[in-house]
């Protein structure tokens, strides 16, 4: 009869230690996996990312800020863009009623006070960080146009064959009181356009109007446009820029960080490059 095959005792006292000793090893492993995860579960973890919508008014000196805060703390800032007002999905309160994920928000200060009045930013946190003044482009290369008193910025106007403002701060107050205030609100209305969204240099560098309104720190990075100067003094409409924390963020102490940070005397020289001149930082309860 034949014998079947049987490993002999000594080979098997040999294999099974092996096994379970692997066994026992990956056992360990996980173990020691599973409490390291616990372990950094358990630890409180450090915030480095910061979401931000800004409109367009502070966008440049945010940018150049927003990198020098990155430097200086190594938290990333996540920028979006959006007009400060208006009916387009990408202004700032269409966003925040969203509930976009959003930390921080830079905007005209009449339009943050209503989202603080709403709401949805955080009151007592309502920081101005620049002013900004309404300047007038046209293509580059183009004549250009007297706007050096009030009455030479009205024949200008009236002559001009097409005019655009945006749909922010600046061009709202253009149409509903300043070409009221020059007497010429017809007029001008009837070959004007309001510009939402896409900045108006754009428009007037495409040639799609022969002069443009906007803030001077919004114009400022166009290219293709020649910057006139800014709309007469008796004229003129002062915005404040000013920044305030979304009220659903999780993140509300390290918001306020970067909005002292942004309010802070070594911004400054940053926001004055950006044709703003840096505002009083006292936050309006």
């Amino acid at each position: 009869m034949t014998v079947p095959f049987q490993t002999p005792p000594s080979r098997q006292r040999t294999i099974l230690p092996r096994r379970g000793a692997l066994g026992f090893a990956l056992l360990l492993g996980v173990s020691a996996l599973s409490s390291a995860v616990a372990a950094r579960e358990s630890r409180p973890i450090a915030v480095r990312e910061l979401h931000v919508v800004t409109s367009g008014g502070f966008t440049a000196a945010f940018h150049a800020l927003a990198a020098k805060y990155e430097r200086d703390t190594g938290v990333h800032v996540v920028a979006e863009h959006g007009p400060s007002m208006g009916d387009t999905p990408q202004a700032i309160p269409a966003r925040l009623a969203r509930h976009e994920d959003a930390d921080v928000v830079i905007l005209a200060r009449g339009a943050l006070d209503k989202l603080a009045e709403q709401g949805s930013v955080t009151p007592g946190i309502v920081t101005d960080l620049g002013l900004s003044k309404i300047a007038v482009a046209v293509k580059a290369g183009a004549t250009v146009p007297d706007i050096a008193t009030p009455d030479a910025l009205r024949d200008t106007l009236i002559h001009a064959k097409s005019v655009a403002w945006s749909d922010s701060a600046s061009g709202v107050y253009i149409q509903s009181i300043m070409l009221d205030r020059l007497g010429i609100a017809d007029q001008v209305r009837a070959k004007g356009r309001m510009i939402p969204a896409t900045p108006v240099g754009r428009i007037v560098a495409s040639g799609q109007a022969e002069i443009g309104f906007q803030q001077l720190s919004e114009l400022k990075p166009v290219k293709g446009i020649h910057i006139i100067g800014l709309v007469p003094e008796s004229l003129q409409k002062v915005t404040p820029f000013s920044a305030g924390v979304v009220a659903y963020s999780p993140r509300q102490t390290e918001a306020r960080a970067l909005i002292a940070y942004l309010a802070s005397p070594k911004a400054h020289s940053i926001i004055r490059d950006s044709g703003l001149e840096p505002a009083s930082q006292k936050a309006k309860p």
